[in-house]
């Protein structure tokens, strides 16, 4: 396993970089990034077909800073230069735990004071040269793929806020045993309350510049499902406790070309660190599981790909505006709900005995059915 991208380098390389990145955020960060590509992607594509159009919107240009921007960009300043300057004179302590490092109050207050006032110098002197004697009122065309880059970070910010409530949910053990713990930890992301979240929160920014919901979340559909997937690929790099029950049989034949790992494995030097010492080891990371477990991360990953391949490939034959969303619905349902039944999780004690994820994937199922007959029958009013 590879905890943090220094793991990573130092394993592909033989090379000792030590960098304050963990592989499980550095594979979040990717999966937005690809989303973000396809669906600005599918945007403009549906822009040019007709199918979405653009806004106008009015702006005011020429205005001086407000209250709210000076201190906006103060407090800005201060905390990144609180950070900084003190990530750079105890960068050891940044390496070998970035999380703590982060959330804990120690700073550099000099760094924080310095980087403020340049950064409301850079604001003040920006906003200067644009300034005129007498603002005026303009109408500016906005396309609806322009909107991506705050689409993007309102689902992130949004999206992690959901996945961490619903997983406290899901643990609410653990969650009232350590609430803080719980709360400010990197680890521990439902991928469907990230989903319901986010959704909802850029469907509502969506709507403040009339772009077409129904198309919006078709283009998004494949980008969801492909996030999904390269998502997952830091949870099995990692370890990050996303894996499934113990899998103690023996590989069968016809897998016999493929490594041992795709078919059960003990994550050893696992993030969490979690199970049983590694003999010989000495430092962080130095657990592994003692009974092999499925790697379900790795299924999911190849099953999402498949999908996101077939979603990209009809994409242009579904003409009634939401039914690619449907579809996405109906097989990332599917697939969550068959992964569960080898993928450790919390049950409930209802239906003799059923987790989260397949409740709220057997929705996803009905939901995404249902959604594609009622659409497909109503093409016209859409």
């Amino acid at each position: 396993m590879y905890p943090t991208i220094s793991h990573l380098l130092f394993d592909l390389f033989g090379v000792n970089i030590p960098l304050p990145i963990q592989t499980f955020g550095f594979w979040v960060a990717i999966a937005f990034l690809a989303a973000s590509y396809v669906i600005t992607k599918e945007l403009k594509r549906k822009e040019e077909e007709g199918f979405l159009k653009t806004s106008i919107v009015k702006i005011t240009i020429g205005k001086p800073l407000n209250t709210y921007e000076i201190l906006g960009s103060l407090i800005s300043g201060f905390l990144i230069g609180f950070k900084l300057i003190e990530a750079i004179f105890h960068y050891e302590d940044l390496v070998a735990n970035p999380q703590d490092f982060i959330l804990s109050s120690r700073g550099n207050f000099l760094g924080g004071i310095v980087i403020a006032g340049l950064s409301v110098y850079l604001k003040w002197d920006e906003n200067k040269k644009s300034r005129l004697a007498t603002p005026k009122e303009i109408k500016k065309t906005i396309h609806p793929y322009e909107l991506v880059g705050n689409m993007t970070m309102i689902a992130a910010v949004s999206g992690i806020i959901g996945a961490k409530i619903f997983h406290n949910l899901e643990n609410i053990g653990a969650f009232i045993a350590d609430p803080i713990s719980q709360l400010i930890s990197f680890s521990g992301l439902t991928f469907y309350g990230g989903l319901i979240v986010g959704a909802f929160s850029v469907i509502w920014y969506a709507k403040r510049y009339k772009i077409n919901i129904l198309q919006l979340i078709d283009s998004a559909a494949p980008a969801l499902i492909l996030a999904y997937g390269i998502g997952r690929i830091g949870c099995q790099m990692s370890g990050d406790g996303d894996w499934g029950i113990d899998n103690t049989a023996p590989k069968p034949d016809w897998m016999a070309f493929l490594p041992d790992w795709m078919w059960s494995y003990t994550f050893p030097h696992n993030v969490i660190n979690s199970g049983v010492p590694i003999e010989g080891c000495v430092g962080n990371f130095c657990m592994e599981l003692s009974n092999p477990v499925w790697p379900t991360a790795f299924y999911e990953v190849v099953m999402c790909l498949l999908i996101f391949s077939f979603m990209w490939a009809i994409r242009k034959y579904i003409r009634v505006p939401g039914v690619l969303f449907c579809i996405y619905l109906g097989l990332n349902g599917i697939e969550r709900f068959f992964i569960e039944k080898i993928r450790i999780n919390t049950e409930y004690n209802i239906f003799g005995g059923i987790t989260q994820a397949e409740i709220i994937s057997s929705c996803l199922v009905f939901f995404g059915l249902v959604g594609s007959i009622y659409l497909l029958r109503l093409p016209k009013k859409i």
